[in-house]
């Protein structure tokens, strides 16, 4: 059984995340931590948790945490508040899942390009394995720390990863256009998420300037051997949770459907949340589970990649526990699968 404790435990991927692990057969979960001045039970701030786990936050404090036997940390900490935090874990011999953005992009001058501050960490930077289970698994298995991927990029890396991998499509001429849920913008009220403000309405945002790009370009960049360069562009949709990714690409050489899918499945075979599907997919069809969805159409000699997912587990809490599940020994759909 791995202790394990969560650091961060207001937000909505904490809440998917304590869900996911309170049905795992290897996990106790012994501390979740806020930042909060008062020390309020889960069930006050997730009432859906009520009589399921009865612990209260608690101040971070990594000596505590060491003392109570944790083994293994998952930081559900904002943007620059995890790289404060997570050092202290690794010193004290704790592994951890880092939910935040503070790990993935491995050059800290372009993290500070498209984030605004320096990286504190830089040590642990270098170190960290980037999340993804079906492209770095073997490295996910022996980390120590693990930078859990972004919501949009995995739509993105998924989705593309095989036709790169193959040479298929060239690499500078990639359009993503990105559709999320209200609850990608997190639990903390904004003007722009509040119901009157987006409720019947679709809008994009950040164009030209959302910080998961260089997530996509990294990952893309090292399937391909070479630089690739992507436009992506996200926008907020009336629905609560999901992502929906329509993606074109310019081929190489002519390629069918057929050969397409063919292609999909060979890359993705051991992927066992990876379902390549012939129909269209929809947010619906994966909505609540770890599933990412896709399907490939040609239309007029441009290749077309259309995939979802749910943004909460899939896109976040869901393949945490996987890469957690990897770390530990644990089969990796364990806690996942209905």
């Amino acid at each position: 059984m791995t202790k394990v404790a969560i650091l961060g435990g207001s937000g909505y991927t904490a809440l998917e995340l304590i869900k996911i692990l309170l049905r795992h057969p290897g996990v106790e979960i012994v501390a979740v931590t806020s930042r909060q001045r008062d020390t309020p039970r889960l069930a006050e701030l997730h009432p859906s948790l009520t009589g399921r786990i009865d612990l209260r936050c608690e101040p971070f404090d990594p000596d505590r945490l060491a003392a109570r036997g944790v083994q293994f940390a998952f930081s559900c900490l904002p943007h620059g508040a995890s790289m404060s935090a997570v050092p202290a874990l690794l010193q004290r011999g704790m592994r951890a899942i880092d939910l935040s953005a503070d790990y993935r992009l491995r050059d800290p001058n372009v993290y500070a390009q498209w984030y605004g501050e320096s990286h504190e960490d830089l040590a642990h930077l270098a170190q960290a394995v980037y999340g993804l289970p079906e492209l770095y698994g073997d490295d996910i298995a022996t980390a120590q720390l693990v930078a859990n991927p972004g919501c949009y990029p995995q739509t993105g890396i998924l989705g593309l990863a095989p036709l790169i991998a193959e040479r298929a499509i060239e690499l500078r001429h990639i359009v993503i256009d990105s559709k999320s849920g209200v609850s990608g913008a997190g639990r903390t009220p904004k003007l722009t998420t509040h119901f009157p403000e987006c409720n019947e309405s679709v809008s994009a945002y950040q164009v030209g300037k959302h910080r998961h790009t260089p997530e996509i370009e990294q990952a893309l960049s090292e399937v391909a051997g070479e630089a690739v360069e992507v436009l992506f562009t996200p926008h907020l949709i009336p629905m609560n949770r999901g992502i929906f990714s329509t993606i074109y690409a310019v081929p190489r050489r002519p390629l069918t459907e057929r050969e397409l899918l063919e292609m999909y499945r060979a890359y993705y075979a051991r992927a066992p949340f990876v379902r390549v599907v012939e129909h269209l997919p929809a947010t619906k069809d994966c909505s609540g589970t770890n599933f990412f969805d896709v399907t490939v159409r040609v239309v007029r000699e441009t290749i077309v990649v259309l995939a979802c997912e749910d943004n909460l587990i899939r896109g976040a809490s869901g393949v945490a526990v996987q890469n957690f599940n990897r770390m530990v020994g644990h089969d990796e759909r364990t806690a996942l699968l209905p």
